[in-house]
């Protein structure tokens, strides 16, 4: 049984198909011999990744549209349509010689050279849409689809026909973390509690200099832990040594980036989260039942963060504060009154561990051996 798994290349489309292949691999039992392969745009940490997994991973060239203007962004986009043109051939070719038995497609324009390849080669295609609104790729390869997995309920631009409420895979392992190692881990010595700052898996300067902006107020209440990104880490650190002393930089713990081994701990010791609107992120928060600030990132895709942030949000399970708002002051007030507040807390609390679905990844897993094996 041959499986290929798609997607942008980002974190966002990664870690999910990790889930999904972890379930896959640990749920399968038929005579026919497993082979996952990943097809897509080429990124380092993707590749890294899901090699790590036994995913045995070919690279295609592929499209990317910019919504942005400016003369470099309008050259680019007269020249990737070549590209992904360039991405069909090979992905063509690719799955012409591994004749898969289904491709499993998590969106992004790195997605469509191989699913369209796969629509010409009549191969079975599952779509999964991360996202409160569906990307272009999907939007346009979703007819072609033999099913339509999505994260959030009323999404928009939805064949409902085919649409499957599943939510986003979550790695099982991410719920697995110890309070104590963290501890180990970072010298988390004081009872403060404990605020995790996310930017996403490239970092966020905007909230990069948030932070910094307000370091020494955040630690005379909170201890932090803060992922910076790995371009931006250097500059962090020593941005935040300017502006502690012996006694707060002990509180404030910055780490260019969180792997999963890491990562898991983390969750478990934060009282409360700070984290962009990719999905991934916010299904891993709800299904901690961690309370949690959104901050969406502006301009992205289809304002899909903005909208994942508000859908997430619509059950008071998160907090969002949009850029054009976020100023230090009404950032710091908003996160120490929240803190403050047992009830709220705990209805936050409530409210995630309500609109989660970790077995995600489980469910989607046993669509896909199901419909191979039947």
């Amino acid at each position: 049984m041959k499986v290929i798994f798609t997607g942008g290349g980002t974190g966002g489309h990664i870690y999910p198909i990790i889930a999904i292949a972890r379930e896959i691999k640990r749920t399968y039992s038929g005579k026919k011999k497993l082979g996952l392969f990943y097809v897509g745009p080429r990124d380092t940490l993707s590749i890294k990744l899901l090699s790590q997994e036994g995913i045995r991973v070919k690279t295609v060239s592929a499209g990317k549209i910019r919504r942005y203007f400016g003369i470099r962004a309008f050259l680019q986009n007269m020249i990737d349509p070549f590209k992904a043109l360039f991405g069909i051939c090979k992905a063509f070719r690719l799955l012409f010689y591994l004749a898969p038995d289904l491709v499993f497609s998590k969106g992004g324009y790195g997605s469509f050279p191989v699913v369209f390849a796969a629509k010409l080669l009549r191969i079975p295609i599952f779509l999964h849409e991360s996202d409160a609104v569906f990307g272009l790729a999907n939007k346009a390869l979703a007819k072609s689809s033999s099913e339509i997995f999505v994260s959030f309920p009323d999404t928009e631009n939805t064949d409902v026909s085919k649409m499957i409420l599943v939510g986003n895979a979550v790695r099982r392992e991410m719920l697995e973390g110890s309070a104590e190692d963290a501890r180990k881990l970072f010298n988390i010595f004081s009872d403060k509690p404990v605020v995790l700052i996310l930017g996403g898996s490239q970092g966020s300067q905007r909230i990069n200099n948030l932070v910094l902006n307000i370091l020494p107020q955040l630690l005379k209440d909170f201890e932090i832990i803060h992922q910076t990104g790995l371009k931006n880490f250097e500059q962090v650190r020593a941005e935040s040594k300017a502006v502690t002393n012996k006694e707060t930089e002990r509180l404030y713990h910055p780490i260019s980036y969180l792997e999963e081994v890491r990562l898991k701990h983390v969750y478990k010791i934060a009282d409360f989260i700070i984290s962009r609107a990719g999905s991934g992120g916010i299904f891993e928060i709800a299904a901690l039942g961690k309370p949690s600030i959104l901050v969406p990132l502006p301009g992205s895709a289809q304002d899909h963060q903005v909208k994942n942030a508000y859908a997430y949000a619509k059950n008071k399970a998160a907090i969002v504060i949009e850029e054009g708002n976020l100023t230090p002051n009404f950032f710091l007030a908003t996160l120490k009154n929240t803190l403050n507040n047992p009830k709220q807390m705990e209805a936050m609390k409530k409210a995630a561990q309500e609109f989660a679905r970790p077995r995600a990844g489980e469910i989607i897993a046993s669509y896909i051996i199901d419909y191979l094996t039947q």
